[in-house]
Formats: C-alpha cells, sequence, structure tokens
C-alpha cells in the first residue's frame, strides 16, 4: 500500500523544474532494468528508454511496451519518473527516482495484483 502512496505522489507532483534546454535530461537514453524478485537470482533484464521532453513529459518503451502518461518530478533533492504502459493482463504503473546514477524503481500490475521492485543501470 505504502508503493501505491508513493507512486500516487509521483504522478500528482507538481513542484517540477523543467529540462535544460537544448541539453538531454540525465535519465534521457536506454536503460537495463533488473526485475529479478531477490539479488540471490540470476538477474532478469529488460530494456528500457527514455526520453525527457522540456515540458518534463517522459516517452519511451519499457519491456517492449510504449510509455504512456510519463512524468518527470525534481523536488527534495530527487529525480523521479511516472509513467503507465500495458500489456494483454492491462495497465501497469511505474516509477522510480535516481539514486547514484541507477534508477530506483517499482511497477505496479492491477492485472497481475503485483508490485515489483526494481533496479535500473545505464546501457554501456
Amino acid at each position: 500500500m505504502r508503493a501505491l502512496f508513493a507512486l500516487l505522489g509521483l504522478v500528482t507532483l507538481t513542484a517540477n523544474t523543467p529540462a535544460p534546454k537544448g541539453d538531454l535530461h540525465p535519465v534521457t537514453g536506454d536503460w537495463i532494468v533488473d526485475l529479478r524478485l531477490s539479488l540471490k537470482n540470476a538477474p532478469y533484464i529488460q530494456p528500457m528508454r527514455l526520453d525527457v521532453a522540456e515540458d518534463n513529459s517522459v516517452m519511451g518503451t519499457f519491456y517492449g511496451s510504449p510509455i504512456s502518461k510519463g512524468r518527470l518530478g525534481e523536488a527534495q533533492g530527487r529525480t523521479c519518473i511516472a509513467f503507465r504502459s500495458s500489456d494483454d493482463s492491462g495497465p501497469y504503473q511505474h516509477a522510480a527516482c535516481r539514486v547514484d546514477g541507477k534508477l530506483v524503481g517499482q511497477s505496479w500490475s492491477e492485472g497481475r495484483d503485483f508490485v515489483n521492485p526494481w533496479t535500473a543501470e545505464r546501457k554501456k
């Protein structure tokens, strides 16, 4: 339930600083997302592409699906994103914050009834 409230807080975040004009935002680019359930398991990776526009909208793809309704917010010293995607089971809500150059996030699947924490590193 806490993850849901955190996600809702990110989606409604209004104190945003626009992305610098002419520069790529630090979260723009290709990421490798590790979705494994335990850090003891072998990595389960999926690609993610993020593009941040000057108005802080976020576009791209995650897990092979287009990102919709994506937003970036910067407040309290953190840079965070939130966006939606979907598959045959229904909508997914995703949110992540940039921590030490990585993205630390979670995904909520309404149709499959789970929340999955994940981490992402820049694709090399």
